[in-house]
Formats: C-alpha cells, sequence, structure tokens
C-alpha cells in the first residue's frame, strides 16, 4: 500500500515538474487577457511576460526533441529557428504599433540590441559567475567561442554602416536602401555559417542537447542507482508531424500573449516615461529568460560547453535572422524600418563582442570573467535609464 502511494506521489511530482512551464504559460496569458479586458495595463504586461517566458521553454523543448530525430543540418535548422521565432514575433507585434506611433521603431532596435547584450552579459555572465564559484574553473572548446566572436563582429561592423550613413547628410531613401542591402547580406552571412557549422566544421560546435533541467536531472539520478525508468514525458511519443503541429500551437498561444504585452507595454512605457533602452531589456529578457534557467544549470553541472553555444548561438541567430526577417515583415506592412541604430546600442555590442572575445579565447572561464560580464550589463543598463 505504501509502495502504491509513494509511486504515486513520484508520477505526480514528475508530471508537475514536466509541464509546469505548460500550465503556468498557458494560464499566464489567459490571466493577462482578464486583466488586459479590465484595464489593468500594469498586471495585463507582466502576466503576459511570465506566459512568454514560460511557453518559450516549452517551444525549445518540443523542438529539441524534433531535432534529436532529423539528420544535419535539418536538426540545427530547427533549434535555430525555434530559438529566433519568439523574439521575432514579440518584436514584429511592437513594430506593428509604429502605424500610429512612429516612435515605437526605437523600441524595436533597442530589443534587437538589448537581445545580444542580455545572452553575451546577463545569460553568459550569470552562467560562468555561478558555474566558477562551483568549480572554480571550467574549459570548453576555445574554437567555439573563437568563431563566434568573430562572426559577431563582424556583424556589428555591418550594422554600423546605415548608422554612420545617418550621421552624414544622405537621405532618408540613402540609409533604408543601405539597411535594405545589409540585412539581405546579414541573410547570405548566416547561410555560408549554417553550412559551416553543420557541414565542414562541425568540430568548432560540439554542444550537448538542451535537455530539460528536471529530467535530465531524473535521469540521472535514476542511471547511478540502476533504476532507470521509461520515459513518460508526452511529446517523447509523439512523431515528427505531432511535434511540429506542437510547436506551432505554442507559437499561436504565445504570439496571442505577445500581442497583450506589446499593447498594454508600450502604453505602460509612455505613462512612466521608461526610456527606449530599458523598454529594450525588458523584452530581451522576456525573450531570454528560459536559456538564463537553462544556462545556469548547465554551468553548474559543469557543462559550461552547453552554456557558451547557448549565449553566443544565440546571439548570432538574434542578428543574422532576427534583422532580415523584421526587414521584410516591415515592408510588407508599410513600415520604415531602418537599421541605424543609436551610439549607445552599436557602442555596447562592439564592446560586448570584444569582452566575450578576452574572457572566452583561453578555452577556460572562471567567475572573475563572469562577475566582469554582469559589471558590464549593470553599466549599460543605467546608461540605458539616463540616455
Amino acid at each position: 500500500m505504501e509502495i502504491g502511494i509513494e509511486k504515486q506521489d513520484k508520477k505526480l511530482k514528475y508530471f508537475i515538474e514536466d509541464y509546469w512551464d505548460i500550465f503556468l504559460g498557458i494560464s499566464s496569458i489567459m490571466v493577462a487577457f482578464y486583466f488586459h479586458k479590465m484595464g489593468q495595463g500594469g498586471a495585463a504586461t507582466l502576466f503576459a511576460a511570465i506566459g512568454i517566458g514560460s511557453l518559450s521553454l516549452s517551444v525549445s523543448e518540443v523542438a529539441e526533441i524534433l531535432s534529436e530525430r532529423l539528420q544535419e543540418p535539418y536538426g540545427s535548422f530547427v533549434l535555430t529557428l525555434s530559438a529566433v521565432v519568439v523574439e521575432i514575433i514579440l518584436l514584429y507585434i511592437i513594430l506593428l504599433q509604429a502605424v500610429t506611433d512612429p516612435t515605437v521603431v526605437d523600441t524595436v532596435k533597442g530589443g534587437i540590441i538589448s537581445a545580444v547584450i542580455v545572452d553575451m552579459n546577463v545569460l553568459l555572465g550569470l552562467a560562468v559567475f555561478l558555474g566558477g564559484l562551483k568549480f572554480t574553473e571550467q574549459e570548453h572548446n576555445k574554437e567555439t567561442s573563437s568563431a563566434y566572436t568573430t562572426i559577431l563582429f563582424v556583424t556589428a561592423a555591418a550594422l554600423l554602416v546605415p548608422s554612420v550613413l545617418s550621421l552624414g547628410k544622405h537621405s532618408a531613401e540613402v540609409i533604408e536602401d543601405a539597411s535594405m542591402w545589409i540585412s539581405v547580406l546579414l541573410m547570405v552571412f548566416y547561410i555560408i555559417i549554417l553550412v559551416f557549422q553543420t557541414r565542414t566544421h562541425t568540430h568548432f560546435f560540439k554542444s550537448t542537447t538542451r535537455s530539460r533541467i528536471f529530467r535530465l536531472k531524473r535521469k540521472m539520478a535514476e542511471k547511478d542507482s540502476g533504476d532507470e525508468e521509461e520515459d513518460d514525458y508526452i511529446f517523447e511519443k509523439f512523431n515528427m508531424l505531432g511535434l511540429i503541429a506542437s510547436i506551432f500551437v505554442f507559437i499561436a498561444i504565445i504570439a496571442f500573449g505577445a500581442e497583450v504585452f506589446a499593447n498594454d507595454g508600450i502604453k505602460l512605457a509612455k505613462e512612466y516615461g521608461i526610456s527606449v533602452g530599458i523598454s529594450g531589456l525588458i523584452i530581451a529578457i522576456v525573450a531570454v529568460s528560459p536559456e538564463i534557467v537553462t544556462a545556469i544549470k548547465a554551468a553548474k553541472n559543469d557543462e559550461i560547453q552547453r552554456v557558451v553555444n547557448i549565449a553566443m548561438g544565440a546571439s548570432t541567430v538574434s542578428i543574422l535572422l532576427t534583422v532580415p526577417i523584421l526587414m521584410g515583415l516591415a515592408y510588407l506592412s508599410g513600415i520604415r524600418f531602418t537599421l541605424d541604430f543609436n551610439p549607445l546600442e552599436i557602442g555596447a555590442l562592439i564592446l560586448t563582442v570584444i569582452l566575450a572575445w578576452k574572457t572566452t579565447d583561453e578555452g577556460q572561464t572562471n567567475y572573475f570573467e563572469g562577475m566582469s560580464h554582469l559589471m558590464f550589463f549593470f553599466a549599460f543598463a543605467i546608461i540605458a535609464i539616463y540616455y
């Protein structure tokens, strides 16, 4: 009798661990809609952010299962697309507000750059700091960070082009044309990088799969004890079509939450005088929060290679895919969207890449290097408040 009760308790515990993000995400977005209808923008924005973050984790987990069943380069493509799609949806829905309020475009630009700032300084910095406290020093493939920092440096330099032109006596049409050409170059660059990463130089990007935090921990414990049980995670039993359908369903729900977040969030920012820089940071943190949790757990398990792949890989995709796709969507929506970022955004991006290069070039990390990234982020946040 006691054994049966214990098994039931164990199943309930595993059920909560496996599906908490789905229930929290859906319920939070429903609550956000309720507050939106009641005219309580602050509560609606908060619950929408929680829902988006929770369901983003669900999307990444289902995409991981799908990618494990596909051969390269399709597996990498699925993971890449799932990582960037939530950010694109969130930024595009915010961008649609520019039809009536053109200043919203600056918030979207801030969100693009802030995604990289958060990935490379908060995610990487916090994970390296906490991992360094536990293991003193952690090792990773230095070729990975070398390749990614090179990619990000070239990308940052490309984004400088429209910004430099905007400082001269060039017309708006010239800046729009330059922005369009830069977005095309970024997309071409991404395709070349995809071939480099999945075909010709796969050894540069040795990574471990991004398994669910609780299930990975449980499986490791069961393996050590010799009491390994069948995985009851429902998405493991789906075929490829079912997994793809699940991803689209989660993304559709996220889109509803993103609409509330965009509508009420923009109004809230104007009401309280929140700067464009801080608005961009808030958007980035909402989009990146699931990856931050995953990276911290990986660092504490001495999987710093996975942390580097998540932080730098996500940063690369955030620019190389997000910028061209948003440019295309803005054009189709009749919205003027150019890549003339302000000096703070470009400067912070370039300095972040340089800092990441210096802290990861030897293939070893420690808590001091993690703290360096966190210090940089806090300094950037202070400037963003008053800029």
